[in-house]
């Protein structure tokens, strides 16, 4: 049984003394066309452990500054308790939800970085404000929102997005990264980050459940996360929406890299 991240020893999972805490929430409610994105964090702690822990880049071994892995949050009944639940490497994106309205009550001048496909932005969809595609709804109305690599969209969601505020994925593929700090400077102090994997391109990451063509690459998304960590206080972030295929696990592995890189630039930065 899978007891700590990249199987670290069990001494540096102790929440006491852990750094850093990952919670995982293995849920699939809401999704509406590619059903498995709640066996996504089990997959994602598989790949972890096959991960060198030693990161070239930072010349860190962040795993040392020990992160506690949460058992499970189970919550089968609806996509609301599952909200109320999560209060973080996750299911689908509707996860995020709760875990964002958490940090802006904590620090109401936080700015979320949504790094997507979709927009997210209906104010409720399939009978519920608490769907994935819903996912950032509450934000936009809430707080200060940044939405990086967006390429789909319904119509009904034009009147939510902030188009100084949003960085689409032609626009980002055109810009030479240019738009990296631009983004950054609409940012406050304090962030958080979501990350839905199906921004990157299916090329490299396929395993979601509503891949989109046109995505950004992982050099553009990890230098724009370490971008992001240099110049900001990042409170947290989440990774959600992982799909795993049976068949290719590289996915499953990029998942667990790109959250150690997360770790190793945060930590180093320190």
């Amino acid at each position: 049984m899978m007891t700590t991240f990249a199987d670290i020893p069990i001494e540096l999972n102790k929440y006491d003394t852990a750094k850093t805490v990952l919670i995982q929430v293995p849920y699939d409610g809401t999704s509406t066309w590619i059903k498995g994105s709640n066996k996504g964090p089990k997959a994602f702690l598989e790949a972890s452990k096959n991960m060198e822990l030693y990161d070239i880049e930072t010349e860190t071994e962040v795993y040392k500054q020990g992160i506690h892995l949460t058992p499970p949050i189970i919550e089968k009944r609806s996509p609301e308790k599952m909200i109320f639940a999560v209060t973080l490497v996750g299911g689908e994106h509707s996860i995020s939800i709760g875990s964002i309205q958490s940090f802006v009550k904590k620090q109401p001048d936080i700015t979320i970085i949504q790094i997507d496909a979709h927009a997210d932005l209906r104010p409720e969809y399939d009978g519920s404000k608490y769907n994935h595609a819903c996912a950032l709804h509450w934000a936009s109305q809430n707080c200060n929102l940044i939405q990086v690599g967006i390429r789909s969209m319904d119509i009904s969601e034009k009147e939510f997005i902030k188009t100084n505020q949003c960085f689409f994925a032609d626009d980002i593929h055109a810009s030479n990264n240019t738009w990296m700090d631009q983004a950054i400077s609409l940012c406050t102090n304090n962030v958080y980050i979501t990350i839905d994997l199906d921004a990157l391109d299916p090329s490299i990451m396929p395993s979601t459940g509503t891949p989109e063509p046109g995505g950004l690459s992982w050099n553009q998304l990890i230098e724009f996360c370490k971008k992001v960590i240099a110049n900001k206080n990042v409170m947290g972030f989440d990774i959600v929406e992982l799909c795993p295929n049976v068949h290719n696990k590289a996915p499953d592995f990029l998942a667990a890299k790109l959250y150690y890189k997360l770790l190793s630039y945060q930590f180093s930065k320190k």
